[in-house]
C-alpha cells in the first residue's frame, strides 16, 4: 500500500514543476484540467485537500463504500480521508485543486467547518448541467489567477474556492447542510476525528496506538460512560462497535490491496498474536482473514 502522498510527490507524479516552492507551512493551492488525469489513483491517504469537477464516468472508493459517478459530480478530499480512485469511461474532463492546510489557516478555518471537508458526511456531490458550466467557469478563472502575479491571488481563490463548495452544498436540502452543534454530536464528531486520524495503515512500522473505548476516552479526555453515551445518542451504535467496524475495513484493505502476512496485519492492528485477529475477523464477518484473500484470487 502507497504510503501517504505529500505535495511534492504529487508534483513529481505529474511529472510537473511548481510554481512556487512548497513548504508545509506555506500557503498553497494550485489548479488544474483533469483531461490527463490518471485513469487510476491508487487507494492512499494524501497529506492535502482536493476538490475535483469530474465530467466522466468513473468511481471513487472509501474505507467503507463505493459509489459510482455517472453523471458530473463535485468530489472533496481531506487528510484524513483514504480513497481510491478509477476512471470507467476514457473521456475524463473536468477540474481539480489542491490546497494545504496552511491555505485555510491563512484567512480562516471556515474551510474545514464545512460538511464535505467533515468525517462520515457525504464527499460526493451530484450536479445538474447549468451547475456544471458555472463552476467550470470558476475554476478557469482560479486557473487564470494562479498564472498571474497579483500579490492577493489566494485571496481571489480563495473566494472561488468558497463558490465552488457553496454550488455543492446548495445541490443538497438545508436538512442535510446542516451541521449538528450539541454536545453529544461535538464528541462524537471529536471521537469519529481520532478514530480516522489512525487510518490507512500504509506501513508495517505503523500500528494503531487507540483501539478501546477508553483509549479514545482518555485521548479525548472524557470518561469512557461519557463518551459511549454520546456516541450512542447520536449514532445508535456502542463506541466500540465503531471502532471493530473500523478495524474490520482496514483489515480488508490490507488483506486486499498489500501482500502482507496476515501475522503482520494483525500487529498493524493492534492485535497481540495473529489468533486474537482471526477471532475477531470472523466474529465480525463470517470468514477468516485467509478466505477473503481466496476470494480476491478469483
Amino acid at each position: 500500500m502507497k504510503v501517504t502522498e505529500n505535495l511534492q510527490e504529487f508534483y513529481q507524479r505529474l511529472e510537473i514543476q511548481p510554481r512556487e516552492s512548497i513548504s508545509q507551512n506555506a500557503p498553497h493551492i494550485n489548479v488544474f484540467e483533469r483531461g490527463d488525469c490518471k485513469n487510476l489513483l491508487p487507494y492512499s491517504r494524501r497529506d492535502y485537500y482536493k476538490v475535483t469537477l469530474v465530467i466522466g464516468e468513473g468511481r471513487v472508493e472509501y474505507a467503507d463504500k463505493t459509489i459510482y459517478i455517472d453523471k458530473p459530480a463535485l468530489l472533496f478530499s481531506n487528510p484524513t480521508l483514504p480513497y481510491y480512485w478509477q476512471s470507467v469511461s476514457d473521456l475524463q474532463k473536468g477540474w481539480f485543486c489542491i490546497f494545504n492546510e496552511a491555505f485555510i489557516h491563512q484567512r480562516d478555518n471556515l474551510l474545514t467547518e464545512l460538511p464535505m471537508f467533515q468525517m462520515n458526511t457525504d464527499k460526493v456531490y451530484f450536479l445538474d448541467e447549468k451547475s456544471v458550466d458555472e463552476i467550470s467557469d470558476l475554476f478557469q478563472k482560479m486557473k487564470c489567477e494562479s498564472l498571474g502575479n497579483y500579490a492577493y491571488k489566494q485571496d481571489i481563490m480563495r473566494n472561488y474556492l468558497h463558490l465552488i463548495v457553496h454550488y455543492a452544498l446548495k445541490s443538497f436540502n438545508q436538512s442535510q447542510q446542516e451541521v449538528p452543534v450539541n454536545a453529544n454530536a461535538r464528541i462524537t464528531q471529536q471521537f469519529f476525528d481520532v478514530l480516522e486520524s489512525q487510518f490507512p495503515i500504509d506501513s508495517m512500522q505503523n500500528q494503531l496506538q487507540l483501539t478501546t473505548a477508553k483509549d479514545f476516552a482518555d485521548k479525548l479526555n472524557l470518561h469512557v460512560n461519557h463518551l459511549n453515551r454520546a456516541v450512542k445518542t447520536i449514532t445508535g451504535k456502542t463506541t466500540t462497535e465503531h471502532i471493530a467496524h473500523r478495524i474490520v475495513l482496514e483489515a480488508n484493505q490490507l488483506l486486499t490491496y498489500t501482500d502482507w502476512a496476515i501475522a503482520e496485519i494483525a500487529y498493524c492492528l493492534g492485535f497481540e498474536y495473529p489468533a486474537y485477529f482471526n477471532n475477531f475477523y470472523r466474529k465480525a464477518t463470517g470468514n477468516k482473514p485467509k478466505e477473503l484473500r481466496k476470494l480476491e484470487l478469483v
